[in-house]
């Protein structure tokens, strides 16, 4: 019984002494100062071009999961990527083509007007769909590191298929109303580019956003639909008064759409819309570029 008691006395002392090792131990173990912080290059220079390479297998799941999903509990399914052009087509036609009289420049207003609702529904939907990319691959992004620009891309692409299936209608109406293509068809692909690299580029920015601010949601929408009336979509470019031409051509889409319409249409260019369009998209995807950078290390945290 001595013993034991001599034991039991010795505990407070052995717990101690234990307590001291083991607090040296996680001492050692665990520097007050961590040895190495992962972060994000702050450098806007950075665009992930190498690892975008390197994870473009992910890439292509992620395009090819939204294609899939998207259509999966609808009732004309991919029919919709045809329909909301058309609907839309025919709604401007009968108000504004019709009742409003609006100018065509010399062609039918229905290609007129389907040519610029082409690359605008592109845009609308791929820089709608890029805003809200993170958040609903929330539960992706907080498990596994990938590049995260690979999200906001991978829903522009999926929107850029969509285009290509809708241009089919626009070579139909061509063909209808007997208009030919003419040489000026090959800058056609080269503003497609321009207009999904700056799709891309204002996806990341708006989904870096919308990330952090949830209210960028709601705002989104009403600044699509305003950018919409101030861009050539339903109406041609030489309604503006010549004193706001500058002023107007400073939108990256007047040129793109006005281009994107003349070199189908056999239209007449105007040039100093189309580099005044190339030079403001560059600026935007460099900001867009490095503001999504820049937040790039929350995003775990605030999705």
């Amino acid at each position: 019984m001595a013993k034991v008691d001599r034991v039991a006395t010795n505990l407070p002392d052995l717990a101690s002494r234990s307590s001291a090792q083991g607090n040296n131990l996680s001492a050692a173990i665990l520097p007050a100062q961590p040895l190495i912080k992962i972060r994000v290059r702050k450098s806007w220079s950075s665009i992930e071009l190498r690892e975008i390479w390197d994870h473009r297998e992910l890439l292509y799941y992620l395009v090819w999961r939204d294609i899939k999903v998207r259509y999966k509990q609808t009732i004309l399914g991919a029919s919709w990527i045809i329909l909301q052009p058309l609907l839309m087509t025919l709604v401007f036609a009968v108000f504004l083509g019709e009742i409003a009289q609006v100018p065509s420049q010399g062609v039918p207003y229905v290609l007129f007007l389907f040519s610029g609702l082409l690359p605008w529904t592109f845009f609308l939907n791929a820089v709608s769909g890029s805003s809200y990319s993170l958040v609903i691959n929330a539960p992706l992004i907080t498990r596994v590191y990938f590049p995260r620009s690979l999200v906001p891309l991978a829903a522009t692409l999926v929107r850029l298929s969509d285009f290509i299936v809708a241009s089919a209608v626009l070579v139909i109406l061509m063909v209808y109303y007997h208009q030919f293509f003419n040489w000026t068809i090959v800058i056609a692909p080269f503003l497609i580019v321009q207009l999904t690299l700056l799709a891309v580029g204002l996806g990341m920015w708006f989904s870096a956003l919308n990330a952090k601010y949830r209210d960028i949601s709601t705002a989104l929408p009403v600044l699509l639909q305003l950018w919409m009336f101030t861009s050539p979509v339903v109406y041609p470019a030489s309604l503006v008064p010549e004193r706001w031409k500058l002023v107007y051509e400073l939108n990256p889409l007047v040129g793109i759409i006005d281009g994107f319409r003349s070199s189908l249409l056999g239209l007449e260019f105007n040039w100093r819309s189309l580099f005044i369009s190339v030079v403001v998209s560059l600026v935007l995807i460099v900001h867009s570029t490095y503001a999504f950078k820049r937040l790039d290390e929350e995003f775990a945290d605030v999705v």
